[in-house]
């Protein structure tokens, strides 16, 4: 049979895990060095690492049976993956609305790009960055604005106690200190 009759196989457990639609339609509230770390992944993917892939692919194409040749199948499945990652970055960096945390005006409250730094009631002390959607991270410290503890800490001040809502039933919160660096 010919392989012009065939179907290349896609499975559905190896596609990636799509984003919410909600971090789709919300503002894409963006740091400035988060909105170059974006542009950064994007030149990456589209200048480098695709150019390559695609280069690959044609050479394992040209190989013969496509069938049983794991460049060629690997090579395309990447690809789908790199073009996949492309169109959500362009969205983003389309939609991304640029806060510089150092260009805020009332430094007393905490707003999106705030260093804050609070207390739990057992006496622990916590420092979260407030990022965009795409900078969270929570091994460095960066929560996102949409998360629960941003919005509870969103528009506090130093001194007051916030009450966060968990799993676990409510906590209170002492803001200790509110800092707006890169």
């Amino acid at each position: 049979m010919s392989k012009a009759f065939t179907k290349e196989t896609d499975d559905d457990e190896d596609e990636p895990i799509q984003p919410e639609a909600s971090s789709l339609t919300l503002k894409n509230y963006v740091t400035p060095l988060g909105l170059s770390v974006l542009q950064d992944e994007f030149r990456q993917l589209l200048k480098e690492e695709r150019p390559k892939l695609v280069e690959t692919i044609h050479w394992a194409a040209s190989n013969g049976d496509r069938s049983e040749n794991g460049d060629y199948i690997y090579g395309k499945r990447r690809l789908r993956e790199i073009d996949r990652r492309l169109r959500y970055l362009t969205k983003r960096i389309e939609n991304a609305e640029v806060v510089d945390p150092q260009l805020q005006k009332n430094l007393t409250q905490v707003y999106f790009g705030a260093t804050v730094t609070y207390a739990h009631a057992d006496g622990r002390q916590t420092t979260v960055k407030i990022v965009g959607v795409d900078e969270a991270d929570l091994t460095k410290g960066k929560v996102s604005w949409i998360s629960p503890i941003a919005k509870a800490l969103i528009k506090s001040k130093v001194g007051d106690v916030v009450e966060l809502r968990t799993p676990m039933g409510k906590e209170s919160l002492s803001i200790l200190a509110i800092t707006y660096l890169m």
